[in-house]
């Protein structure tokens, strides 16, 4: 038998997802969990939305649209944007919708970089980012901001060298929680514009932000828009993560590339999905609010509850729904600590090392899907106070 490819056989598994299978292997022979590790919300999807898909079906969206995604969710993307962040947006031209984000940062990637080509990626991050890249045949080149995602200039700017094809970041960030501000997106954009490197901007978790922060786009960054690719979905700020519903606005030269690959791989996202889409896009947004305010209590819980503990140390995230604590006093390293936390405990986290070097002595706590905050807590101290 022929070997199969090696492109593909040199990937490792999703760790995230790998997480979730033993804690689903785990559920199954009956033991009992605290779910910190998957990050997705807890909430079904709002009542509203899933009408408009029904709706949807019985009015028979169950054909293929265009591979750019159906005119009028374009056109409503297009409208949030210059609703909320006075940003205009060409929906024939500037917009691809994509059956998640996932696919649509799939497909900036293969869009923008060769072989050879160097994407600097802010760390700790997604975890997807690598093999992605990676597949491309590109190289990531880290600049850790660490556990309170600090942006380095001066590391920054290191990190450029005359292989660099693009700058990813990911605000408000996953793992951390971080968020970067509009005077560290200004100079990530003074050092594209100078090296002339592409911008890839992930925020699908841009809604949820906390205190007196408010939601913001890289797209307000003038001199950025022809050179940066923005990936958005509908999974995190209106629940939807099992819809697979996400979008990118980039410059017409790059969606028209990314169009090649959708059109070449998934051909489009699920029509009645796209009609769902418009309805959370354009209609009351109270839903995400109650969401966010829920995701907000439990964020005060969890980070107070961890710094409580003698030996953790933990960030104060400002957005998404992530708590990345530093349990490196434990001597283990993370895979270790979610390991035995895991086996000990029963509580479900994700090792900090999978986002990159600076996460190693972490781990991941997501709050978006459990309210379980106080069992998690003191099953996290019994854990650390036998070790101390």
């Amino acid at each position: 038998m022929k070997p199969l490819s090696k492109r593909v056989l040199a990937l490792e598994p999703s760790p995230t997802l790998s997480v979730a299978e033993k804690a689903r292997k785990l559920l199954r022979e009956g033991k009992k969990l605290v779910r910190f590790d998957v990050g997705e919300p807890g909430f079904n999807t709002p009542k509203h939305i899933v009408e408009a898909a029904i709706d949807a079906l019985n009015k028979g969206y169950t054909h293929y649209t265009s591979s750019r995604g159906i005119h009028e969710l374009r056109e409503a993307i297009s409208k949030y944007y210059k609703d909320n962040f006075n940003v205009p947006v060409d929906p024939s031209s500037e917009i691809i919708v994509t059956p998640g984000s996932k696919f649509a940062l799939y497909a900036a990637i293969y869009s923008i970089v060769d072989e050879g080509d160097e994407v600097i990626l802010l760390t700790p991050s997604y975890a997807t980012y690598w093999p992605i890249i990676k597949l491309a045949g590109g190289k990531v080149v880290e600049v850790n901001c660490k556990d309170s995602f600090k942006l380095d200039e001066e590391k920054l700017k290191e990190a450029v060298s005359n292989r660099s094809k693009a700058i990813l970041v990911n605000s408000p960030n996953n793992p951390t929680g971080g968020v970067l501000s509009k005077s560290d997106f200004k100079i990530i954009s003074d050092i594209a514009c100078d090296h002339d490197l592409y911008v890839i901007s992930d925020e699908i978790y841009r809604l949820l932000v906390y205190g007196n922060l408010k939601p913001f786009t890289a797209l307000t960054m003038d001199n950025l828009r022809n050179r940066l690719i923005v990936l958005d979905g509908f999974s995190k700020a209106w629940a939807m993560t099992g819809w697979r519903l996400g979008f990118a606005i980039a410059p017409e030269n790059i969606i028209s590339m990314m169009n090649k690959i959708q059109q070449n791989s998934t051909t489009c996202p699920a029509a009645f999905v796209q009609m769902a889409g418009i309805t959370a896009l354009l209609s009351d947004q109270s839903c995400v609010k109650k969401m966010l305010e829920e995701y907000d209590r439990r964020r005060k819980m969890l980070v107070d509850g961890l710094n409580s503990i003698g030996g953790v140390k933990c960030q104060e995230p400002k957005g998404a729904f992530y708590a990345f604590p530093d349990l490196s006093s434990l001597g283990m390293n993370s895979i270790e600590l979610a390991e035995n936390l895991l086996l000990e405990e029963g509580i479900c986290t994700v090792p900090g090392s999978v986002f990159g070097p600076g996460g190693e002595g972490h781990l991941r706590l997501s709050y978006g899907s459990t309210d379980k905050i106080v069992e998690g807590i003191e099953g996290i101290r019994r854990f650390v106070e036998r070790r101390l």
